[in-house]
C-alpha cells in the first residue's frame, strides 16, 4: 500500500500580483505568480535587474502589502492573518539575507547573530553558541570579536547568512545574496551558503541574475513579464 501523505510546501503561492501606480500608468510586476517550495528544496529565481524579483521575495517575505493572491507559509495562509500574527509567523519561519549586509555596526559578528534569536526569546547563552556554531561553520571562528567595520565584504556577508540561519527558519529568502561581491569572493560565499542551508535542512528562495550560480541550486525558476516560467 503505497503512502499518500501529502508534504505541506514550506511556501505556496497562487495568483500571486502586485501592481504600483506611476502617475496615470499602472506597472504591473507580478501578473499571476504560482509557485511551491517544498521543504530542504533550494530554488532560483533567475532574471534580470527589474523583472520583480526583490518584489515577489518581499511578498514571500511578507515584509509589506498590496498583494493580491494567495502566500502561505507553512500552510498558514498569510493573507488571512492580522499583523501581529503575521509577524509571528515570519519571525517563526523565515530568514533573510540581503544584498548588502545590513549588519548592525556597533555589534560584532557573534552579537550580530546572537539579536535575531534573543528576539525570538532565546536564552542568551544558547543564543551565543548557536551564533558561534555557525560563525564556525562559515570560517569566522577566528572573527566572532570584530565589528562590520572590521570584516571584509565577504565576511560581512557571511555573517549576513549566520543571521539568517540563527532562528533554524524552515526557509531562507535571499535577494541577489552575493550581487556586491568580486567573482571569486562570490563563489566562496554562495557555496558555503548552499552547504549551511543544506545542513541545515532549510529551503531556500535565492534571487539572482546570474546563470552560472543558479545552476548550482536544485530548481531553477525564471520570471519574466510578471509570470514564472
Amino acid at each position: 500500500m503505497s503512502d499518500t501523505t501529502a508534504i505541506t510546501p514550506v511556501v505556496r503561492l497562487r495568483a500571486l500580483k502586485r501592481s504600483f501606480q506611476q502617475g496615470d500608468t499602472i506597472i504591473e510586476v507580478l501578473r499571476g505568480v504560482d509557485l511551491d517550495i517544498m521543504p530542504g528544496e533550494i530554488v532560483a529565481l533567475l532574471g534580470p535587474s527589474g523583472t520583480g524579483k526583490s518584489t515577489m521575495l518581499q511578498a514571500v517575505g511578507l515584509l509589506e502589502g498590496g498583494f493580491e493572491g494567495s502566500i502561505a507559509i507553512a500552510g498558514e495562509e498569510a493573507s488571512r492573518l492580522p499583523t501581529d500574527e503575521r509577524t509571528r509567523l515570519r519571525r517563526e519561519n523565515l530568514g533573510f539575507v540581503y544584498q548588502f549586509h545590513h549588519l548592525l555596526p556597533d555589534f560584532n559578528a557573534r552579537e550580530n547573530v546572537v539579536m535575531p534569536q534573543m528576539i525570538a526569546g532565546t536564552d542568551r547563552s544558547e543564543a551565543e553558541k548557536r551564533a558561534e556554531e555557525l560563525l564556525i561553520a562559515l570560517g569566522l571562528g577566528h572573527r566572532l570579536e570584530h565589528r562590520p567595520s572590521q570584516l571584509s565584504g565577504g565576511e560581512q556577508q557571511r555573517v549576513a547568512v549566520a543571521r539568517a540561519l540563527a532562528n533554524r527558519p524552515m526557509l531562507v529568502l535571499a535577494d541577489e545574496p552575493t550581487g556586491n561581491l568580486d567573482e571569486h569572493t562570490s563563489e566562496r560565499v554562495l557555496s558555503q551558503f548552499l552547504e549551511l542551508v543544506r545542513g541545515e535542512g532549510s529551503a531556500a528562495l535565492v534571487a539572482t541574475h546570474n546563470e552560472r550560480l543558479a545552476a548550482r541550486m536544485d530548481r531553477v525558476v525564471r520570471l519574466h513579464e510578471g509570470v514564472l516560467e
